[in-house]
């Protein structure tokens, strides 16, 4: 059975941040959220991650965060480019930051090659939500997925946060 790919979205900006949240260290040993977020992964089954990156964080993110995982699991990259758009779409004019989450898939598309699952390299998602993608990507189904929290357990007392709020049905669509 084919191990799913952990795809780790860490090409944003940190405006807000002020630098670089996806290397900022934050564990007692200089972890980083995603330090936290591959070693769940790896415990849930995934057997790849693909980080997608912009080009010009590559070197610091390949020595702060890429290098930890050599010889524990395959690592690829992928770069997420403002230009790099389907055909017949073009930048506005002004625009310098990267598209959304649908844009750094994008980027990806061309390395994934089994089940994968979608992560924020900023956000901590926790082992049994890791668990929960692992398993489901591994059932041999050809459903979507998503593993949903309760809105008021995202929300930050420290500033604002966009949030998509999903509701279920009775059969748990």
């Amino acid at each position: 059975m084919t191990k799913p790919t952990l795809l780790v979205l860490a090409a944003g900006m940190g405006s807000r941040y002020g630098g670089l949240k996806q290397i900022e260290p934050v564990g007692p040993n200089g972890e980083t959220i995603i330090d936290y977020s591959v070693f769940d992964a790896l415990r849930a089954g995934f057997g790849r991650l693909v980080f997608v990156i912009r080009r010009d964080i590559e070197t610091q993110f390949k020595e702060i965060v890429g290098s930890r995982f050599t010889g524990k699991i395959p690592v690829e990259y992928a770069f997420q480019e403002l230009n790099q758009l389907p055909a017949g779409f073009s930048v506005p004019p002004g625009r310098t930051k990267p598209w959304g989450t649908g844009h750094a898939i994008l980027a990806a598309a061309d390395l994934i090659r089994e089940p994968f699952a979608v992560i924020n390299g900023d956000d901590f998602y926790g082992p049994n939500s890791l668990r929960i993608l692992a398993d489901h990507l591994r059932s041999s189904t050809n459903d979507y997925a998503m593993v949903g929290y309760v809105l008021r357990n995202t929300l930050s007392d420290f500033g604002t946060v966009s949030r998509g709020v999903c509701e279920m049905d009775a059969k748990g669509f």
